[in-house]
């Protein structure tokens, strides 16, 4: 079991981080979308933007950003459990199944938790996302595996 406690400790400050930012009001959290977004295109513009540009940008590139920050969370998160998965059981159907099933019950569950707080909704679209991002990690991390045990 000690060995397995790093990784377990990972597993819950991810879904605690996951958490904390689904517990942001619908203001808040756009704002947090938006001001990324800002900052981002003014480092690599290299220039100050003006308020009609910066509302521009956040209305083209809001629904993405968001969307990629759900894939990207849960594809953090789904590498994070396959690693424990992989200690317990190695690379293996189990451990495959395992991984997503849990990052799906936690997506369910984060989106229900959304569906309480002011100004956010639970989406199924996001749970497909986050699934998506699941699965992708689950799969690259079984084929690196499989690339580097052969080269061995």
């Amino acid at each position: 079991m000690k060995k397995y406690l790093i990784n377990i400790f990972l597993i819950i400050v991810w879904m605690f981080t996951i958490f904390h930012l689904s517990n942001q009001t619908g203001v808040t959290s756009k704002n947090t979308s938006n001001s990324f977004i800002v900052k981002i295109v003014t480092i690599v513009s290299n220039k100050e933007l003006s308020p009609e540009e910066q509302t521009k940008l956040t209305k083209n590139y809001s629904k993405i950003v968001r969307k990629t920050a759900h894939f990207t969370a849960y594809f953090i998160l789904a590498f994070l459990v396959y690693r424990l998965y992989y200690k317990m059981y190695g690379i293996s159907s189990k451990a495959f199944l395992y991984t997503l099933i849990l990052c799906f019950i936690y997506a369910c569950s984060d989106e229900l938790h959304q569906s309480f707080i002011s100004g956010r909704s639970c989406e199924l679209l996001d749970v497909f996302i986050d699934t998506c991002g699941s699965l992708l990690s689950t799969t690259i991390f079984t084929y690196l595996y499989h690339k580097i045990k052969k080269a061995h």
